[in-house]
């Protein structure tokens, strides 16, 4: 029998960092390179994108993966995320395994001429429905981070996570390749019509579930504008998750369209989402 979905009354503001967002001289600091790729898959496009290893890997260990897109907002100590000082205290504490983080840019086109600034193909990557990104992450950038890490293959040792379009995205990758990723982090995501994805309500509704775990963020005071409504296109996720039967929660606040409130939560989830 279906659980009554019952709509949350939203959380109030201001969210504040907890102690497992803040660094402590007692935790050991995991290590953050910078990369460049060239996708062809994306043909034409560059990015950025910065892997955490934590203190703890050792090679002959797999050490479980999360997939996090606009990489620099969430590797970014001075970011609301502040993604591997959570990483070092969870993973210190145990409550999360030993994961080794990647964090991606979307691409862009490298400028046309020096005066001219280069064209984002963000939208493109993470809008889209369809496995383009997803074949992106699993045929160019997982293999280029294994060849130096010893990365997992099982499916629920690979999570993913984004925020507004990078939401979305971490669900489509999840929703068409949950034999690769199996753990979802949304943090006002774009369930809307972008690009289409204001479908996946009546998707989730229609299909059988799938072996995936869903974490949601969303905030009341969120974007409203003729591609759709974000408060409602996530609540409305979270009910057809509820129908569909999944593993999902929800956590609805009074924030607007930016990671306050998600970053705030971040330690929670990524233990929710790892339990």
């Amino acid at each position: 029998m279906v659980n009554k979905f019952v709509i949350p009354t939203p959380k109030t503001g201001p969210f504040a960092h907890g102690p497992d967002s803040q660094r402590h001289a007692d935790v050991p600091k995991g290590t953050v390179t910078e990369h460049e790729w060239r996708s062809e898959i994306f043909p034409g496009t560059e990015r950025a994108y910065w892997v955490y290893v934590p203190a703890q890997y050792t090679p002959d260990q797999p050490a479980n993966v999360m997939v996090f897109q606009d990489g620099a907002a969430y590797v970014s100590e001075e970011s609301s995320f502040r993604a591997p000082v959570v990483f070092d205290n969870l993973i210190h504490q145990g409550k999360i395994p030993v994961t080794i983080g990647i964090f991606i840019n979307p691409g862009k086109f490298p400028p046309t001429a020096a005066d001219k600034e280069g064209l984002s193909n963000r939208s493109f990557e993470y809008d889209s429905l369809s496995d383009q990104y997803t074949r992106f992450l699993l045929e160019e950038i997982l293999p280029a981070v294994a060849e130096k890490y010893s990365l997992t293959t099982d499916a629920d040792g690979r999570g993913i996570c984004g925020m507004s379009s990078g939401g979305i995205c971490s669900f489509t990758v999840a929703w068409q390749r949950p034999d690769a990723f199996r753990k979802v982090l949304s943090h006002v995501g774009s369930f809307t019509d972008i690009r289409g994805g204001h479908v996946y309500p009546t998707l989730v509704r229609k299909t059988p579930p799938k072996p995936i775990r869903v974490f949601l963020q969303g905030g009341s005071n969120d974007l409203n504008v003729p591609s759709g409504n974000w408060p409602l296109a996530n609540l409305e996720m979270a009910a057809a998750l509820n129908f569909a039967g999944y593993d999902y929660r929800m956590e609805f606040g009074d924030g607007a369209h930016d990671g306050k409130h998600g970053g705030a939560l971040l330690p929670e989830s990524l233990v929710w989402l790892w339990r």
